[in-house]
């Protein structure tokens, strides 16, 4: 059995994309994935890097990221890709 890959969803609490974007991701499919969300609305440097971008998927273990939008399709291509 494959190990899950571990991910990263950067956001905000008052983010309804964020919101949607964690809808999206309740249905991974075969894909297992252990799933952490960040508020970086109290980190300046996440601000900086992602405040414009959010909601985003990191991928802790290649660096990949997937910005919003996304729909299931374009998640389960992702996931595909970084396996």
């Amino acid at each position: 059995m494959r190990t899950p890959d571990h991910f990263i969803l950067y956001g905000t609490t008052a983010c309804h994309l964020c919101e949607q974007a964690a809808e999206v991701l309740a249905d991974t499919g075969p894909f297992r994935l252990e799933l952490v969300e960040i508020d970086i609305s109290d980190n300046d440097v996440l601000i900086e890097r992602y405040g414009t971008r959010i909601p985003v998927l990191h991928h802790v273990q290649s660096g990949e990221e997937l910005d919003w939008p996304f729909d299931l399709k374009t998640l389960h291509a992702f996931l595909h890709n970084i396996s």
